[in-house]
């Protein structure tokens, strides 16, 4: 589908930052008749950012750069172009966009990269069209995108029930530092769900749930009780395809780390640190007995996508606008 500006649009950028999560907690229910799986998780925005620049353009595309940018999709499956076809068809624009993504979440890694890139192309193309929707009309909008998408619009931590876009705020005290063990190879939400189901099935919970104690570490602002309390249903599904991950895990906890986990279906490996020096000291620890591609650090929790800058310029309006708007029954894809 291709969508035409007048032919004389505004030269205009908008230029929005969407963070990584990490899953404090991921309880998983068992299959349901559609598919999915009923989610209790609790998400933490990371410091770990997905930027994407939007201009007028006569119709939309979207060019990746940065880490790992040759493994994501540019043609339809891609989710920032998903997201703003979406936005368009629901309030009625006939407007094009060109978006560029600056990644530094890992591609395929259990952090939402693609999820953020998503809420970031919803924010971006609602400031440049004008549409003029409210958070929580964007944040239906992106419930229909993926399971991920709503969090990277909230940011901050939240536990997700449903498929993870039903979200309710959690109180929080103090900064966490994390350090984060990649593989180059990542691994497929689907693959992981499936097995899941072989290792567990009918004995996974219809009804998942949260445990209280991560909850109340949170409340308290305790590093230490937090990191006990992590926890990943996916994680044995996780260590069933990429058995190696044994390894990272065991050496993170070696080297003192107050919890360590697989971030959502993998491969990362989140390894929560005391503080920055720590989160350093079990990067090189990582990095030094071989069980990672590489490592990154960052500290949560951090808000959701956010407006960075705006570029006005000349020329009319756009035509289009919020109108029109009716959002579309949320069809997560758990990615």
């Amino acid at each position: 589908m291709t969508y035409r500006t007048r032919e004389t649009p505004r030269a205009r950028a908008v230029r929005v930052r969407a963070p990584g999560k990490v899953n404090l907690s991921l309880a998983v229910g068992r299959r349901q008749d559609d598919g999915y799986h009923a989610l209790a998780t609790v998400f933490q925005a990371v410091s770990l950012h997905e930027d994407l620049v939007a201009t007028d353009a006569d119709e939309l595309t979207v060019e990746v750069r940065g880490a790992q940018a040759d493994q994501v999709p540019l043609g339809p499956d891609n989710l920032a172009l998903r997201a703003a076809r979406l936005l368009a068809d629901a309030t009625g624009v006939r407007a094009g966009a060109h978006l560029i993504i600056h990644k530094s979440v890992p591609v395929a890694g259990g952090m939402a990269g693609g999820s953020a890139d998503a809420a970031a192309a919803l924010l971006a193309c609602d400031a440049l069209w004008e549409t003029g929707l409210s958070r929580g009309q964007l944040a239906e909008l992106a419930a229909a995108l993926g399971s991920d998408v709503p969090f990277a619009l909230h940011g901050h931590t939240a536990l997700g029930r449903g498929r993870g876009h039903l979200l309710s705020p959690l109180l929080t005290k103090g900064e966490y530092h994390w350090t984060f063990g990649l593989r180059a190879a990542g691994l497929s939400t689907a693959s992981v769900y499936d097995a899941y189901d072989q290792v567990v099935g009918a004995l996974a919970p219809e009804e998942p749930d949260v445990d209280p104690e991560l909850v109340r570490a949170l409340r308290a602002g305790d590093p230490v009780a937090l990191g006990a309390a992590l926890s990943n249903d996916l994680q044995p599904a996780t260590l069933e395809l990429a058995p190696e991950l044994a390894e990272t895990l065991a050496v993170a906890e070696d080297a003192g780390a107050l919890g360590v986990v697989v971030s959502g279906s993998g491969p990362t490996v989140a390894a929560l640190a005391r503080d920055r020096r720590h989160a350093q000291a079990i990067g090189r620890a990582l990095l030094d007995a071989g069980v990672v591609d590489g490592v990154l650090h960052a500290v949560g929790p951090v808000p959701g996508a956010r407006l960075l800058s705006t570029t006005e310029g000349t020329g009319p309006t756009p035509p289009g606008g919020a109108q029109a708007f009716g959002g579309p029954k949320p069809v997560p894809d758990q990615d």
